[in-house]
């Protein structure tokens, strides 16, 4: 334990790891905040010191902050995500705080703070995912609970979480000087570290999307799932470029091995291509020592160049104030000729010894120099080499005990799969008996077929009959084939699980046997390291005690440092002198560029304008949306553009920026006027003429917002605003000319769904009234025949009415359903607008029951006032019925298929078929009786009448035939614009409309 004055290592630890110095976060440091978490089971000591750093106002603690979170939520305790919820609405709030700052690290610590939110939000939801997010097949399963709704939801989370991860991916490397090796830079480093956690993250959440995307397919529509197949080909694009960056960077290939996704996505409308599909896996050397460790300098190093130093030093001053030897002061040899006698040998020879001793003395003190700095490096790197022993002794008793928790998860889950296998036996002994059961059922359905032939002659109710048995057969075998296809997937999914529970507890056990040699081992260098620092320790005393005799030759290098600073000056007067000749070579290429830059724009904007009249033009047509994308797109590179001139202005050197927003800007501006010119193609003539002219002012304001941007004080009173005029009024043009079949909000579409089936029910009722008032008509001023067909089909009628009111209730409570158990915690609107096309589906078929049943009660009116045809109400009895099943196919799309209420609107549904066959059986069977009253009578006509009678009706059926062939040329044309007419009203691309050649094969089968 440690006392109140001596921190733990876990805030010491915190404290080293997030500091203001531009370098990575150091692995070791990174590693003791993890151990930290498991020792006290939370993260209250990680967030008592972050509590005290002044994160809102130094951006580099902030990002070094987000980057140890990242690791502390991927790799620490369960319980840190628990003990961080608190501080959610503070990590947004400061997210929000720095992203009003565009420049450093302000942009990348909001998104950042974004990604830890999304996160943590992501977990809460989804608690079965750990913070590695490392999970088996059938954990995925699981945290579906084997709800296609589930698995839907819990792709678009994926989504949105993997959307966060790329744009902390790209915001790092846009920010990043891809020209420089900026990867072996501290500054580099410091921004590429944390997306190794990214990486892990993302290759995770690419293989479970894809998972998830095969499930949906194999359980839902192809066409429901288009938005997210969309969404998935988006990300796979940005996720494959920004891996194949990551691996060509230096930085990453010693640390992390990336994956390289395939050249093609998965094709999901292809089961089978689930099994070509290969997990991406991160692969991260253990060999490798992190760059996040600290440079150790070697001192045998420092031995070489404090001796190298000395040698230069010795040698400088020899050359400057002559050696000793030949500037003896005492040497008499030469003087005034007189001869050497013994004295003055006797001294040469001492001088000499002196010499030599001398030599020998600064010998022996630059050994005991260099034998000292040996010595203190050989002690810390002892020190260092038994602090790490130590930790890791700490971490090989940490695994060991992890290890151990892991080994009895694996034998509970092996008792569950023993449980599941014999849950497996009782579901084969039932599938046999389902069999026998399907063996009797067969030889049943055989007898049936046989009988069959013999009972066609008889009346229609026992047709009606053999035709429910065969429905029953029919249902019987689909649900044996059910039946043995999950027995067949779950056999096999029980025999892959047990397998690989199998090889992870074999691969477990394996590791805690090399665990435990490895703490073997440290052990036993532990020992031999505290016998050698006692060693090393005795002969640092005595080295200590030869220091005193150095320290007065490091007073002789002071003299000759004086003279280098001397020199050092005059060095810096020449380099300030070419700086500032260098300064204004750089000013003027600079003008020179922005100069070029500005007139290649002009260029392009003038090519543009001189093309709207050119026949390649003219011969385009442009989309309105498309049109308007492109006004939006200048007027966010104008402001931006605007912002890079401020920045420009404050600081002249910061003009890349603002060479590539007047590039941009003509370049966007060039595409607006030709849109705009291949937009007016299709417009009426009025509003072609305005866009028009409306695009070539737009080119001759950009011309003149250009050639103000002149270096000097023009660009200071540049003004766009006569550019924005132009564009405001090419967008309200655009936005006249778009289809008004787009005007309803998705916020109304909730209240519009209630409002359509209110009017439905209402329609419905004033049916059901009207025909009996026309009911009562007939019966008091009709007799005989005719009352009796008015009576059948107006009762036919009413039975129809009461079926569809029926399947109306029926389908509002299925409604009901569908909505309270897919919103979640949304209201009904919400939902409603996040399945915007399933709701107008709902919509239309609303609509078209309500205008169906005002239209057959208008058409039995006429029959019954024999004034309409009875074909009229024959085919606005099918259309009812289309209207219905219209109706129950949209409730049904997002339905459980247990549903009560399902199977209560399928009931309905079969009730209004048999309402509508006996409406039509009604009217032709009232025909049948009016046309034999009214039979021809030719017994008193001649030879001759009889011939001209028989030419008039061949030259009636030719007429006939003439007729019904332009009707039916007049019902595919009706039918083509009635489907690109609802094409608008519902919002589809036009990419997506159907060729004229498939409307028109597909009105036949209709007919």
């Amino acid at each position: 334990m440690f006392s109140n004055l001596d921190p733990s290592p876990e805030t010491v630890s915190v404290n080293k790891a997030i500091n203001t110095q531009e370098v990575a976060v150091k692995e070791k440091h990174a590693r003791t905040c993890i151990l930290g978490t498991h020792h006290e089971k939370g993260a209250q000591t990680f967030w008592s010191v972050v509590n005290r750093l002044p994160l809102s106002s130094n951006a580099m603690l902030c990002w070094k902050f987000c980057h140890v979170f990242h690791k502390l939520l991927r790799d620490g305790h369960p319980n840190v995500l628990k003990d961080s919820l608190r501080y959610k609405n503070e990590l947004s709030d400061m997210s929000r705080m720095w992203g009003h700052l565009s420049e450093g690290y302000g942009q990348l610590c909001s998104i950042y703070l974004k990604l830890l939110r999304t996160r943590m939000e992501y977990h809460t939801k989804n608690p079965r995912f750990p913070g590695n997010l490392q999970m088996s097949d059938r954990q995925l399963d699981e945290a579906g609970e084997s709800d296609v709704n589930n698995f839907f939801q819990l792709t678009v989370e994926m989504f949105d979480y993997l959307e966060c991860e790329l744009n902390l991916f790209q915001t790092v490397f846009n920010s990043l000087d891809m020209s420089r090796s900026v990867s072996v830079t501290t500054a580099g480093q410091c921004r590429l570290a944390p997306l190794i956690q990214v990486i892990l993250d993302c290759s995770h959440l690419y293989d479970y999307t894809v998972k998830l995307l095969f499930k949906l397919h194999s359980c839902l529509p192809a066409d429901t799932l288009q938005g997210h197949r969309d969404r998935f080909m988006e990300q796979f694009t940005k996720l494959k470029d920004l891996f194949q960056r990551s691996s060509n960077l230096q930085y990453f290939k010693r640390l992390i091995q990336i994956p390289q996704l395939p050249e093609n996505p998965p094709n999901f409308l292809r089961a089978s291509a689930l099994s070509e599909h290969i997990s991406p896996v991160v692969v991260i050397p253990a060999e490798v020592s992190s760059p996040d460790s600290e440079p150790v300098l070697e001192k045998d190093d420092l031995m070489d160049m404090d001796a190298s130093q000395q040698n230069l030093f010795d040698n400088k001053f020899d050359d400057i104030f002559g050696s000793s030897s030949s500037s003896d002061p005492f040497n008499f040899n030469n003087q005034n000729g007189v001869n050497k006698d013994e004295k003055d040998h006797l001294i040469e020879r001492l001088y000499r010894e002196i010499s030599g001793l001398t030599g020998q003395l600064d010998s022996v003190k630059t050994e005991s120099q260099r034998a000292m700095l040996q010595l203190k490096g050989r002690v810390s790197e002892l020190e260092a080499e038994l602090a790490e022993q130590r930790h890791l002794g700490q971490r090989a008793t940490d695994d060991c005990e992890f290890l151990r928790t892991e080994l009895e998860e694996l034998k509970r889950q092996r008792e569950d799969t023993e449980k599941a296998q014999r849950s497996l036996t009782e579901i084969e002994r039932k599938a046999q008996a389902n069999e026998q059961r399907y063996s009797k059922l067969k030889e049943k359905y055989s007898e049936l077929v046989q009988n069959h032939a013999d009972l066609l002659r008889k009346n229609a109710e026992v047709t009606k009959q053999v035709s429910l048995a065969r429905q029953a057969q029919a249902d019987l075998e689909r649900e044996k084939k059910e039946l043995a296809d999950s027995f067949a997937h779950v056999n096999d999914q029980a025999q892959r699980k047990t397998q690989e529970q199998q090889d992870v507890l074999e691969n477990l056990k394996h590791e805690l046997a090399t665990s435990r040699q490895e703490l073997q081992v440290l052990h036993s260098s532990l020992e031999s390291s505290a016998r050698s620092e006692a060693k090393w320790l005795a002969q640092i005393s005595e080295l200590e005690k030869e220091q005193g005799g150095l320290l007065t030759a490091a007073a002789q290098k002071e003299e000759e440092l004086s003279a280098l600073r001397d020199q050092l000056d005059s060095t810096q007067l020449k380099l300030a002198s070419a700086q500032e000749a260098t300064h204004q070579q750089v000013k003027a290429q600079r003008e020179t560029l922005l100069t070029a830059t500005r007139k290649a724009a002009e260029r392009e904007i003038q090519e543009a304008l001189g093309q709207l009249e050119e026949p390649a033009i003219i011969s385009c047509a442009g989309s309105t949306d498309h049109l308007l994308s492109k006004v939006k797109s200048v007027f966010s590179c104008l402001e931006q553009l605007e912002k890079n001139r401020s920045r420009y202005l404050a600081c002249p050197e910061d003009i890349g920026d603002l060479l590539h927003s007047v590039t941009l800007l003509a370049h966007l501006t060039s595409d607006t006027i030709i849109q705009g010119s291949t937009t007016s193609l299709r417009a009426p003539p009025e509003p072609a003429d305005s866009l028009t002219e409306a695009c070539r002012q737009c080119g001759r304001e950009a011309l003149a917002y250009l050639s103000s941007l002149e270096e000097g004080g023009a660009m200071e009173r540049a003004d766009s605003t006569g550019l924005r005029n132009c564009l405001d009024r090419i967008r309200a043009i655009g936005e006249e000319l778009l289809p008004r079949g787009l005007d309803i909000k998705q916020e109304e579409l909730g209240d519009l769904v209630d409002k359509e089936m209110a009017a439905t029910s209402a329609a419905i009722e004033a049916a059901t009234t009207r025909i009996e008032e026309i009911l009562s008509k007939s019966r008091a001023g009709d007799t005989g025949v005719k009352l009796e067909v008015n009576e059948r089909i107006l009762g036919s009628c009413t039975s129809l009415m009461q079926a569809i009111k029926v399947l109306v209730v029926a389908s509002k409570d299925l409604q009901k359903e569908i909505v309270e158990s897919g919103r979640g915690t949304a209201s009904p609107k919400e939902f409603y607008a996040k399945n915007s096309r399933w709701t107008e589906g709902l919509i239309s078929a609303s609509k078209a029951v309500g205008w169906g049943a005002t239209i057959m009660v208008d058409a039995a009116d006429l029959v019954v006032q024999g004034k309409g045809k009875f074909e009229e109400l024959m085919v606005c009895s099918h259309e009812i019925a289309a209207s219905t099943a219209q109706l129950v196919a949209g409730s049904k799309v997002k339905a459980n298929k247990g549903s009560l209420n399902l199977t209560q609107l399928q009931q309905a549904s079969r009730g209004v078929n048999q309402a509508t066959a006996a409406v039509v059986a009604s009217t032709i069977s009232g025909k049948s009786q009016i046309e034999e009253t009214d039979s021809m009578d030719f017994s008193s006509m001649t030879l001759t009448q009889i011939k001209r009678q028989e030419m008039d009706s061949q030259v009636r059926v030719l007429e006939l035939e003439n007729d019904l062939q332009k009707e039916r040329q007049k019902l595919g044309e009706l039918r083509k614009k009635h489907y690109e007419l609802a094409g608008v009203a519902e919002g589809w691309e036009e990419g997506t409309e159907a060729s004229p050649s498939t409307v028109q094969e597909a009105i036949p089968e209709k007919e």
